[in-house]
């Protein structure tokens, strides 16, 4: 019981010095608000409001209905431009697509002929350019095969090729990305804000109060584990609720409860880690510098940025060692798909496994640095 006041006291130290930094509340403040918002509501990751201009040399009723499908929230409403402007507007960028429907398509197209469109795209507008010219390619050939009415041939073709997409049907990027952004700034904060408690300490002298005390390393340790784990587990919690959900209105169908549950597990191994790293370095800005090399690989290795499966073989069984693969992995699952434990035990266990042997790990050389 008395370990247990011990941290517990520890841990209230901890959470009143956090609130007299200002620098660092102003961090979480960010981190958990204006950190999500931004690049959730503002990237654009498929084809949005396209640019497009038709240049139609035909003038028929075909010629109009291509136009026609061309329609928001994909691209903008087709505007009309002389074949003499062309390169103009192509070079000045004011379009991102520019269509050149020839004289005598709908004649040639119906006598059995085959005509071609034209699409000049803007390829520095590079993902809008590439999945665009996709997008209209389908598109105008939807139009053309019901207009030449070889709609019932298309679907008696051998194979058939349907697409569903599940949990996000609009395929809405920034829904994805807002969990994302959560994911990687708790990772920043768990390593940051214990391992700055650390050196602040040390560097104000603190620490050597602490060790004059009655006080030993696993008690210093555990209560700036779960002080910090506490603020960012909170953090969380309302960032989903009035970020995540109420600003951006991204549908979360799972357990909030388990999901918060799975932050704290992490949040167990990332604060041992930020400890380690605290150990290492004699200074704060040295403890940044640390920092940077281990951060980086864990946000964009881990799944968030960049599938796993693209990765080479011997990149995933390393990244397996990591916890914010796991968790990345958890995070999706929980929150969008409604998974329980008996679907995401694996990922929990080895989540597990790897905060002890990161604890063990950042304990030892705790000690090691308290005796020394």
């Amino acid at each position: 019981m008395n370990r247990l006041a011990h941290i517990l006291r520890l841990g209230l130290k901890e959470l009143t010095s956090l609130r007299h930094d200002s620098v660092l509340l102003l961090f979480l403040l960010y981190a958990f608000t204006v950190a999500i918002y931004l690049p959730a509501a503002g990237s654009v990751i498929g084809v949005h409001n396209a640019s497009v201009a038709l240049v139609d040399e035909d003038h028929s009723a075909l010629s109009r209905q291509l136009a026609e499908s061309l329609q928001p929230p994909e691209f903008q409403t087709p505007a009309a431009l002389p074949y003499d402007q062309l390169d103009a507007v192509m070079d000045s960028g004011q379009y991102t697509f520019v269509i050149n429907v020839p004289a005598n398509f709908q004649s040639d197209l119906l006598a059995g002929r085959q005509p071609a469109v034209q699409v000049n795209v803007d390829a520095t507008a590079m993902s809008q350019a590439f999945m665009g010219a996709g997008y209209i390619g389908r598109i105008f050939q939807r139009e053309l095969l019901s207009y030449a009415n070889q709609a019932d041939a298309a679907s008696k073709a051998p194979a058939l090729l349907t697409t569903r997409a599940l949990f996000n049907t609009n395929l809405q990027g920034g829904w994805f990305l807002a969990v994302i952004q959560i994911v990687n700034n708790i990772t920043i904060l768990a390593i940051v804000l214990t391992g700055t408690a650390l050196l602040r300490e040390r560097e104000h002298g603190t620490l050597d109060h602490l060790l004059v005390l009655p006080l030993t390393a696993l008690e210093i340790m555990l209560a700036k584990v779960w002080s910090n784990m506490l603020v960012v587990v909170v953090c969380t919690w309302i960032s989903l609720e009035v970020i995540v959900k109420g600003v951006l209105g991204v549908p979360l169908a799972g357990s909030m409860g388990l999901f918060l549950m799975v932050t704290a597990l992490y949040l167990f191994a990332s604060t041992a880690l930020g400890i380690f790293l605290a150990t290492l370095a004699r200074s704060t800005p040295q403890f940044g510098l640390l920092a940077i090399p281990v951060i980086i690989p864990m946000l964009l290795l881990s799944g968030g940025s960049t599938p796993l499966d693209s990765m080479p073989q011997w990149l995933q069984w390393v990244m397996q060692g990591s916890p914010s693969t796991h968790f990345v992995s958890l995070s999706a699952a929980i929150l969008f798909r409604d998974a329980g434990v008996n679907v995401v035990w694996p990922d929990l266990l080895a989540l597990a496994a790897i905060g002890l042997l990161f604890f063990a790990i950042a304990l030892a050389r705790f000690r090691k640095s308290l005796a020394s």
